[in-house]
């Protein structure tokens, strides 16, 4: 049996080994000139920083998958971000997000004093929530629809008030708004808003207070390198720079793909791109495609440094007065934010390999629409001279002047890139795009046709999309 993989991001790698490990051929066809998607690096000038995720969650989880493809733990070093990160408000004032349990009480007790039982409240009851989430979905496929609709599940999915929306679910626990958004804009780890992703993504930042945020010593482009070198060590084939142009079908069965040099047939076919992107690979008449909602865009930049900011911490989101406006233009009205919610990612702070010496590198991101609705060309430069001014008054003094190079990162790039109309986080995770609703790993009716990746169920996140991976080599072992 072989397997063809279009695109070598990290679903696309992970089923790779696993289906070596299954005693599979394996070829990966990927379009640009290095593997890893998403998550990779931007590097210039001795400088080095990742142009993806930046956030580690879920560190079991990727402990597992990476132990059952023959990694070892040792093979990948985690190390604790603690505090998880800070948020820093318009008037001045802080509040840190920590791990630990009675350093968090403490902190809301600084800051926020009489939500402390509404926060022990909502660790108790989401500490079983996510583990009866995890079981009934994140670690089951829906290949079988009938196999989501059970008792059991609904009942599940009552239990995680599917129904409401994070930010409604936090509302219950919590009185200030600001501890409100502090448990429910992590939704936008996954390109989700708060106000329309349904509770059961509660458990992302529930994930956080459990597990941890983690950071991958020398960036988290470095798991790409891990696993290149596990695949070539596998006898695994890698095309780079071989964009699939077509898949190669005879009526409904699925029998290769078709590149510049021709046909080449596989048993299998496994797509990891993103998702709504494989019609555009089907020759002849299409099946239907649903018109997905995207996830959100992200605004980047990429700030070579020539100084150190002690100041600074790893992960740190400066907030706006008017967060739930900052949501309303990115999913709703579709405009470019004028008062965003900013997260900046200072690696080296705890990685001086980053950097040359003395000097360090710092990742910017605002949320802002996908599709075309801004005009990114006239006003990319603009918006990045007022994030870097904003970023200068409210926690990077001098920064301006210390910048050696930037790099500007728009939905248009995204889009080019071949992200579902610019979204950088697979389609969104709302009530009608999770689930059995979302895309499955056999997700049209051609047989030996397969996907993995952020579009695919259980959803966005590299661990997440990794658990994707792991329910396809499940189901391919079975079959």
């Amino acid at each position: 049996m072989n397997a063809g993989i279009v695109g070598g991001g990290i679903g696309g790698l992970i089923t790779a080994l696993y289906l070596r490990k299954q005693g599979k051929e394996v070829t990966i066809y990927e379009k640009s000139s290095r593997l890893g998607g998403r998550l990779n690096f931007f590097e210039k000038e001795g400088y080095k920083i990742d142009s993806g995720p930046t956030i580690v969650l879920l560190p079991e989880m990727i402990y597992e998958i990476l132990g059952e493809v023959g990694i070892q733990r040792e093979e990948l070093e985690l190390i604790l971000c603690s505090p998880m990160y800070k948020l820093n408000y318009p008037d001045g004032s802080h509040f840190y997000k920590t791990s630990d349990l009675p350093g968090q009480l403490n902190e809301i007790s600084r800051m926020f004093p009489g939500e402390e039982q509404g926060f022990l409240r909502y660790v108790t009851d989401m500490y079983e929530r996510f583990h009866q989430g995890k079981t009934a979905f994140l670690d089951r496929s829906f290949v079988n629809r009938r196999d989501f609709w059970t008792p059991k599940n609904l009942h599940t999915l009552t239990k995680l008030k599917a129904y409401q929306s994070v930010k409604k679910l936090a509302e219950a626990y919590f009185s200030h708004p600001r501890m409100q958004e502090a448990f429910s804009f992590q939704t936008l780890y996954i390109g989700g808003s708060p106000e329309n992703s349904p509770a059961m993504y509660s458990l992302v930042p529930f994930s956080e207070h459990a597990h941890g945020i983690w950071y991958v010593k020398g960036g988290y482009g470095s798991v790409v390198d891990l696993l290149q070198r596990k695949l070539v060590e596998q006898g695994v084939k890698i095309r780079l720079s071989t964009p699939v142009e077509a898949l190669s079908l005879q009526g409904n069965l699925c029998n290769g793909v078709v590149t510049e040099k021709g046909t080449h047939l596989h048993d299998m076919v496994i797509y990891n791109g993103d998702f709504p992107g494989i019609h555009n690979l089907i020759p002849g008449p299409k099946p239907v495609k649903k018109n997905y909602e995207s996830s959100s865009g992200c605004f980047l930049l990429y700030l070579g440094l020539d100084r150190m900011f002690d100041e600074a911490d790893v992960h740190q989101f400066f907030m706006t007065d008017h967060f739930d406006e900052h949501m309303r233009e990115v999913f709703l009205r579709k405009k470019l934010p004028r008062d965003p919610a900013i997260y900046t990612f200072y690696p080296s702070k705890i990685d001086p390999s980053l950097a040359p010496e003395g000097k360090s590198v710092l990742y910017v991101l605002v949320p802002v629409p996908s599709g075309d609705t801004v005009d990114w060309e006239s006003e990319k430069q603009s918006y990045a001279d007022f994030i870097i001014d904003s970023l200068e008054k409210r926690g990077y003094p001098g920064l301006k002047d210390s910048i050696v190079w930037s790099e500007i990162r728009t939905p248009n790039d995204a889009l080019t890139d071949g992200l579902y109309q610019g979204g950088s986080f697979g389609i969104a995770p709302t009530l009608k795009q999770s689930g059995v609703f979302r895309p499955q790993i056999k997700p049209l009716p051609y047989e030996n046709l397969y996907a993995v990746g952020a579009s695919i169920h259980p959803g966005g996140g590299v661990p997440i999309v990794m658990q994707s991976a792991k329910h396809l080599a499940k189901y391919l072992e079975r079959a």
